[in-house]
């Protein structure tokens, strides 16, 4: 064993230690008649981090095996695509509190007396705001594999269990890879609303840099605020370099693309395991299970769909499972209506439908101002190997800064200039949108292959003809995957961008991001639902009526 192996694993070891000594404070007795106090010591910061950080990776790893499952199952029946994405539009578009109303309740009845329903109610919050991206991004690549790698698993007849393995997941991992990162910064986004949770005029708090900050915001203690934010940035670096750095270097090997790169990226961590003889021990030892599993995986059948289906049979196919789906939509929008209609009367609709053509402009003028700016920047990044790595680090910091860390800073700057909490809000807003775009451009740009690149170079194709014959077709599948989750997330993000508070002062902005976090810190279950309900329809008709059609025209025109 070589000095490399000891390091590699005694980090592994004190890397387990502390997640078992960290885990232990999530089963500690709780009593929802306790008061929610945070501990705003500094000293406590370094637990704190470490509560947050298990929190993440927990609700990374249910996102994961999430996004596999429904973006598979979307990707592959046509039926099912049908209700899934529709589904998936309307998931991303409930807001992060929407969710927490429920889950609040129900984790705490499923482990009553205990701290685990708190943070599993808060791990559910965080996954919420993670999977949505990463399942768009994985069902996009699913939608548009390369038709040679197709014809490469029907004529070698795979098993579908090998074709996902070996074809489907190779070919998405750039990007899946990238939206798992942009992912993780949206949860770091939404960490002070699931650590920090107002429900029902109660308050429940988890130790968290999350729940820290909100206190912090709450006291006005602009010191403790500026501690918060330099463990948020401790956190986000270190994550950046032990993690996502090594997992975007690794993803390298899957580009497609017959000429090697001349630069690509590196990690240093990921540098020093290969040098490691645990890796190729590990693979050794876990061989026979990939064996048996691939085994197991003939159940699912051979990759031989046939190519042309009866039309009568399609036909008939589609007209009952249509039947079936409707009426269950149909008996469920009944039973909403019902519902509000005894508490509220159906007019409860109208305040939020007009609210919402506020927040709608916002989110309008946030995608047309991030597609100008970050695009072009996203295709530099994406195209160099030796800028990404400079600008990585710096874009997931950016990217994971939670809008409420800057409320103090934001309040004082639209009190001092004047500025309208209406405009200023779409700044707010941006921090936990805009960045949806930039990292799947990025990842668009970093899958188009070398050889196409080194083919343009030779034919003297550059500036805007460069854009029109190879940037902009390679990186559009990416970029509507982008618009489409950053068009959801500005939605969701105005739930926290439309009403800004800092110590004793609160701007409050006209729109249904303010009119959903009213509802929710009061309780008032039908206004919820009657807002839920009406961003949920804004989303999904902006999807449905254009990025959709973006959609299909990725797949039909610009898969690579």
């Amino acid at each position: 064993m070589t000095w490399v192996d000891a390091v590699v694993a005694a980090a592994v070891l004190v890397l387990l230690y502390l997640t078992l000594r960290v885990g232990q404070g999530t089963t500690v007795s709780f009593s929802t008649s306790q008061s929610a106090k945070v501990n705003t010591d500094p000293g406590q910061l370094p637990y704190d981090a470490a509560r947050s950080l298990l929190r993440m990776f927990v609700a990374l790893l249910l996102s994961t095996v999430f996004t596999f499952v429904y973006a598979y199952a979307a990707a592959k029946s046509r039926r099912l695509e049908r209700i899934l994405i529709p589904a998936l539009d309307i998931l991303q578009s409930v807001p992060v509190l929407g969710f927490l109303t429920v889950a609040v309740s129900g984790f705490i009845a499923l482990f009553p007396g205990s701290m685990l329903g708190l943070e599993c109610a808060a791990i559910f919050a965080i996954f919420t705001s993670q999977a949505w991206n990463m399942t768009f991004g994985f069902y996009s690549s699913l939608a548009s594999l390369p038709r040679e790698l197709d014809e490469l698993s029907r004529s070698f007849r795979f098993t579908r269990w090998m074709r996902f393995w070996k074809v489907e997941l190779p070919s998405g991992m750039i990007g899946l890879v990238w939206n798992g990162m942009m992912s993780f910064g949206g949860g770091w986004f939404f960490l002070v609303a699931s650590e920090a949770i107002s429900v029902n005029n109660r308050g429940y708090a988890l130790p968290g840099v999350g729940s820290y900050a909100g206190a912090a915001i709450a006291d006005g203690d602009l010191a403790r605020v500026g501690w918060a934010i330099l463990t948020m940035a401790v956190m986000v670096i270190g994550v950046n370099f032990f993690f996502w750095r090594p997992l975007t270097a690794w993803a390298e090997k899957f580009k497609n693309e017959q000429a090697e790169a001349s630069e690509v990226q590196r990690s240093v961590v990921l540098d020093f395991l290969r040098r490691s003889s645990w890796p190729q021990l590990l693979g050794g030892l876990l061989r026979p299970v990939g064996r048996a599993l691939g085994t197991a995986g003939r159940v699912f059948g051979v990759d031989d769909r046939p190519l042309t289906v009866d039309p009568l049979r399609r036909r008939t196919g589609d007209l009952a499972f249509g039947a079936v789906a409707g009426g269950l939509i149909l008996w469920g929008l009944i039973d909403l209506g019902h519902y509000l209609d005894d508490r509220t009367g159906l007019g409860v609709f109208g305040e939020p439908l007009l609210l919402g053509l506020a927040t709608f402009g916002r989110v309008v003028v946030l995608v047309v101002v991030a597609t100008l700016v970050w695009v072009p920047v996203g295709v530099k990044i994406g195209f160099s190997p030796r800028l990404t790595r400079i600008a990585q680090p710096v874009v997931q910091v950016l990217a994971s800064f939670p809008a409420n860390f800057l409320f103090p800073l934001a309040v004082w700057f639209f009190l001092r200039t004047g500025l309208s909490i209406d405009v200023g809000g779409i700044l707010l807003m941006a921090l936990g949108a805009q960045w949806y775009i930039l990292f799947n451009t990025i990842a668009g740009a970093m899958s188009i292959p070398t050889d196409l690149r080194e083919a343009m170079d030779d034919l003297g194709v550059h500036g805007w003809q460069r854009w029109k014959r190879l940037i902009l077709p390679g990186i559009f599948p990416s970029y509507v995957t982008g618009g489409i989750t950053a068009s959801g997330g500005a939605w969701n993000a105005s739930i926290v961008s439309e009403v800004v508070t800092f110590g004793g002062t609160t701007l409050t902005a006209t729109g249904l991001g303010a009119y959903i976090a009213k509802a929710t810190a009061a309780g008032d279950y039908p206004h919820l639902l009657a807002g839920v309900a009406v961003m949920s329809l804004y989303v999904v008709g902006l999807n449905r009526f254009f990025w959709r059609r973006l959609y299909r025209l990725a797949d039909t025109r610009y898969a690579l």
